[in-house]
């Protein structure tokens, strides 16, 4: 088999496979066998009328379209992998020649992915939250410890924020009380937004005896009529927080010392904070270079996209032990609306992908025979097969360009995170080594010691 390829438009190529006609022989054989179990001819079991018979009663040139509709597809993904064509498409199929006997010679006109140009990502600019974790970030994390052995004492002073303020409270709608909305002698953090969000705006600044009124909006949003509250200050209590010295510390921890709370929180929050910058990097790069592919994207790619996140999502959902068709039901989804929930992130994903290709040719990012090993190596080890048998997998079904394309890929995107300036909230760049993993310290050796008897007896030799 011979096969070409040539571009007749943008993103259109046109294959054409060339084929023996012995090479069909093998479908032209498997399609008479079809025919033998379709056909009733009197004096033969189904399945059993000799081919030559078939041949006598209907001619070769029924079989031959059969074998040429199985066998062209077949040609056709060969042809593929020979040429490595980065198709994306349903191909169109026109037989050209042979059709009813001899050679055959077939073209396939076939969409392949574009080789999309993305201006900007060199310097591409991304917000993060600061991975830096400061003296304040500390204190708050402890005295929130702190705060669950504190005890309320009474103030005489105008309420503030994190205060415990005892009120009677009630409230209306137009003319009628509302139920759930009236108490005596409830207290109330003040800040913590519980209740209607307006109520922490009515209580700062108040004091015991101050009687308040104030309106909000109803908290359940289906409501258009707002309420007017009336509130009875009673009492304002602080929160009295136990002092922090190594004796709380052994009783509230696991922890003897302040030093050693202060540490142990410490690197909690900087581990905390790393990993959430960390994962925003990774999150917000993609955003931007997907936002840098101007235009269109390909249908197909989006569809194939789709259909991966649902086949993800099945294969997730069975690991679980839930059909599908039970998580349809339980959140009211159809395959449909799911799919269309698909279509945004999917695109998303096929904009950083066409992205990415494009970095990785045009800094020359490509995969390298020992890349292409350490791979096979790596999807041997997750497979539990060997790395042989990797390599004869991917050389068979003609799939090693994809392959080494993922590479370039991974290496683009590692690239990029490498380069992309990342700024914290205040727009301050942010120091790309503050979220590296922190090296490992190894332990100590204890020091050698010898054995006094033994240097005793050695004395005495």
């Amino acid at each position: 088999m011979n096969s070409s390829v040539i571009e007749v438009e943008e993103n259109i190529v046109k294959v054409t496979v060339e084929v023996p006609e012995t090479d069909l022989a093998g479908a032209i054989e498997v399609a008479f066998k079809k025919i033998a179990k379709e056909v009733n001819l009197p004096g033969f079991r189904p399945g059993k009328v000799p081919r030559r018979v078939l041949e006598a009663r209907f001619g070769t040139s029924f079989a031959r379209g059969e074998a040429l509709n199985d066998a062209l597809p077949e040609f056709y993904v060969q042809a593929v992998r020979d040429n490595e064509i980065d198709v994306i498409g349903a191909p169109d199929f026109e037989i050209v020649e042979g059709e009813e006997e001899g050679d055959i010679v077939f073209e396939a006109l076939v969409e392949t992915r574009p080789l999309t140009v993305v201006e900007g990502y060199q310097a591409l600019e991304v917000e993060i939250s600061s991975p830096l974790v400061s003296d304040a970030d500390v204190q708050e994390h402890i005295d929130s410890m702190r705060g669950q052995y504190g005890e309320l004492a009474t103030v005489e002073r105008a309420a503030i924020k994190g205060d415990h303020v005892t009120i009677d409270i009630s409230a209306v709608q137009g003319e009628e009380d509302v139920s759930g909305l009236t108490a005596e002698d409830y207290t109330y953090e003040l800040g913590s937004g519980g209740i209607v969000p307006e109520i922490d705006e009515a209580l700062t600044g108040s004091s015991a005896g101050d009687d308040l009124t104030f309106d909000a909006e109803h908290p359940d949003p289906e409501q258009d009529e707002g309420l007017t509250f009336t509130v009875k200050v009673k009492e304002v209590q602080e929160k009295v927080l136990p002092d922090l010295d190594d004796e709380f510390v052994a009783e509230a921890s696991e922890f003897e010392t302040v030093a050693e709370l202060t540490k142990d929180v410490t690197s909690r929050l900087e581990s905390g904070k790393r990993n959430q910058a960390v994962s925003l990097a990774s999150e917000r790069t993609s955003r931007a270079l997907a936002a840098l592919v101007d235009g269109d994207v390909p249908q197909p790619l989006i569809d194939h996209e789709v259909q991966n996140r649902l086949q993800n999502l099945v294969m997730q959902l069975a690991q679980q032990g839930v059909e599908i068709e039970k998580y349809f039901e339980a959140t009211g989804q159809s395959v449909e609306g799911l799919r269309e929930g698909l279509r945004e992130p999917a695109e998303s994903d096929v904009r950083v992908d066409l992205a990415l290709r494009h970095i990785a040719k045009a800094e020359e990012l490509v995969a390298s025979d020992a890349d292409v090993e350490e791979e096979y190596g790596t999807i041997a080890e997750q497979m539990g097969l060997d790395v042989e048998g990797v390599r004869e997998e991917f050389a068979k079904h003609g799939t090693v360009f994809e392959l080494k394309a993922d590479i370039g890929k991974r290496k683009a995107m590692e690239w990029l995170e490498a380069r992309v300036t990342l700024t914290d909230e205040d727009g301050n760049v942010v120091d790309r080594s503050l979220l590296d993993e922190p090296e490992v310290e190894e332990p100590e050796a204890p020091p050698e010691t010898t054995n006094d008897a033994d240097e005793a007896g050695d004395d005495e030799a």
